[in-house]
């Protein structure tokens, strides 16, 4: 009999798209999106500058995936999250549970994406920035729809703002040092989890 434990299969490598796109967020956030040629984005993916452009047509739609893309994943993930935790039965404070949780994970594993949505969203072009937004509000919707099922008493006005400032607390990573400097993943997950939960309390307490 075989007591090993089983084996998880291994996270599947990323394509060279995926690849240029990492690097790209990396670079763009270190130095701004004018301050990055595409040579230096093909050299840190090994590949030449205009090599690039057989997966992108430029820096622009570079930008344009990392942000539009960033944006619509945080969407479906919050719906996803949304009905998983509701079908469970666990109610308006499971969801929002889950919901925090998603975006602790995005605010910790994609910190250079925030710094570039803070910097660079005026470098799309205006479809693509209106995508962002319209993405950006069906979250907030989703978000503010449940804090207010949770917390009855608050105003519509009153939620929603206190959603936007929940997520300028958890998308402040970027602010909080490299993650060398951070207590670890699990602790900075639990300090931020606290302080989203304390925040959005308040409105009961108010």
């Amino acid at each position: 009999m075989n007591d090993a434990a089983p084996r998880i299969p291994a996270a599947p490598a990323p394509t060279r798209r995926e690849q240029i796109l990492q690097e790209a967020a990396r670079l763009f956030a270190e130095r701004g999106f004018h301050g990055v040629g595409v040579d230096e984005i093909g050299a840190a993916v090994g590949i030449s500058g205009p090599g690039l452009y057989r997966h992108f047509a430029g820096k622009d739609a570079m930008l344009a995936e990392l942000l539009v893309g960033i944006s619509e994943r945080l969407l479906a993930g919050g719906r996803e999250r949304a009905t998983g935790a509701g079908a469970a039965g666990g109610g308006p404070a499971a969801v929002l549970d889950s919901l925090i949780d998603g975006h602790i994970d995005f605010a910790l594993d994609d910190r250079d994406l925030i710094t570039l949505h803070d910097r660079e969203l005026g470098q799309l072009r205006d479809s693509d920035r209106k995508r962002v937004r319209s993405f950006q509000r069906q979250y907030v919707e989703l978000w503010v729809e449940v804090v207010r099922a949770l917390h009855p008493g608050a105003g519509e006005a009153d939620a929603r703002a206190a959603v936007h400032a929940v997520f300028g607390l958890l998308n402040s990573t970027p602010h909080l040092g490299r993650p060398g400097a951070l207590p670890g993943r699990a602790a900075t997950a639990a300090l931020l989890r606290r302080l989203a939960h304390g925040a959005l309390a308040a409105l009961s307490a108010a």
